[in-house]
């Protein structure tokens, strides 16, 4: 993984005074067995409008790759170049692992082992790095700067470059 993500989390004290309750190391980092993503998970909304009254830390939980209904996901992730072997990896077991949902419901086959979706609109920022976003019959390279906005899409993210690349996902709950 590159750099720990730092993450500082404000709030009010007992007499509405904005501070400082978190600031180090996002401590719930995770890194996926397929893949090796390594997934930095910063912040959890259950609702919305999202309650900016509690103190405890949001990201203190297990989630799957989708924001919970009515909420939204702040993470960062960080993308290993992948290896030869994404071929043999299993499109469904990666899925189910992320907790996402299958790329094409009526059985089509996944272009890449990595294709899925959320129902989000998912904003994401690419920090470092380049990856491919590989879309049902199209592939977009993004560099460092570019950002994109999914709108439930079936996707895949492929490192096809030497260097690890480092995306910030926001992903809000949505309907179809």
């Amino acid at each position: 993984m590159k750099n720990p993500v730092r993450r500082v989390v404000t709030g009010h004290d007992d007499q509405g005074k904005a501070v400082v309750l978190i600031d180090g190391p996002a401590q719930n980092v995770r890194v996926r067995p397929v893949g090796g993503f390594v997934s930095s998970l910063l912040w959890v909304t259950d609702e919305t409008p999202a309650d900016i009254s509690g103190r405890a830390d949001r990201a203190d939980r297990t989630i799957a790759v989708a924001p919970p209904a009515n909420g939204s996901i702040f993470r960062i992730v960080d993308f290993p170049p992948v290896g030869t072997d994404t071929t043999t990896i299993d499109n469904a077991a990666l899925v189910r692992q992320m907790g996402a949902t299958l790329h094409s419901p009526d059985g089509r086959p996944a272009c890449h082992p990595f294709m899925h979706r959320t129902r989000s609109v998912d904003y994401a920022v690419i920090i470092s790095g380049e990856i491919d976003m590989l879309l049902d019959d199209s592939e977009v390279r993004l560099r460092a700067g570019d950002v994109v906005v999914q709108q439930g899409t079936n996707h895949a993210w492929v490192n096809n470059g030497s260097e690890a690349c480092r995306i910030a996902f926001i992903l809000i709950d949505a309907k179809e």
